[in-house]
């Protein structure tokens, strides 16, 4: 279908940089499309959306980003009910639960490696053609340092994350040439949302948690990247941040 504003997919939106990103193109004139599990967990960020931008449209979509076919299904509701997605945002993450190698239950890496990998995939898949035949897009992939370096604690979200990066490097060079943007955002760096304020509540020392509105600020710096020096490798960390890679 036609349409007259650009729409932003959000996929795996939650309170956090999901929350953030979908505010933030929402301000910039995109109609907003929520992807995630529970309507419930996405009415607090439809709510802000509306209060920051009440011109646009914003939806929520159901899928389990486990599940390839839901999310097949979920793009096509969209592009009826909205149209052809224009920028991609995959935040969907994994289990962060620690685990040595050997104990790694075999269901847990799966699941893991089908939130990144192949939800990441299927999300793209969805997008891709209409992107191609107009010639332009952005796919932004949320990621973090785990993409760069195993982990003796948490082995599945690196090894998904090594896909995940593997993933957007293959889509950028096979369809940079097509006008798509495809980006592999790298988060040295602990959000400050309630999840990661639980993780480190037993730690010795205060934990430099980063606000995700600034995060949501520097994926939109990319976006706005000319194509003559998009960026496919992005990293971002606080500046009090001691590099681990």
């Amino acid at each position: 279908m036609s349409h007259l504003r650009p729409i932003c997919t959000i996929v795996g939106a939650g309170e956090g940089l999901g929350r953030s990103l979908a505010k933030k193109f929402a301000t910039h004139g995109f109609d907003i499309a929520l992807i995630s599990r529970s309507e419930r967990n996405a009415a607090p960020i439809l709510d802000a959306i509306q209060k920051e931008n009440a011109d646009v449209t914003a939806r929520f979509f159901s899928a389990d980003v486990t599940d390839t076919n839901a999310v097949e299904l979920a793009f096509a509701q969209i592009r009826k009910d909205l149209g052809d997605t224009s920028t991609l945002l995959y935040t969907a993450r994994g289990d962060y639960t620690a685990y040595e190698p050997l104990a790694l239950p075999y269901d847990v890496l799966e699941h893991v490696f089908r939130v990144e990998v192949m939800g990441a995939f299927a999300a793209a898949k969805s997008v891709l053609p209409s992107m191609i035949e107009r010639q332009k897009g952005k796919i932004f992939f949320t990621s973090a340092t785990a993409a760069f370096r195993g982990s003796a604690n948490f082995p599945q979200y690196a090894i998904a994350k090594f896909g995940m990066r593997a993933l957007s490097q293959s889509l950028a060079k096979a369809y940079s040439k097509n006008g798509i943007h495809v980006a592999h955002m790298r988060l040295d760096l602990d959000l400050d949302v309630p999840i990661m304020r639980a993780f480190h509540a037993k730690s010795d020392h205060e934990p430099n948690m980063v606000a995700p509105d600034d995060v949501a600020q520097s994926f939109w710096l990319t976006h706005q990247q000319p194509k003559t020096a998009w960026s496919n490798e992005v990293e971002l960390r606080p500046f009090t941040e001691n590099w681990t890679y």
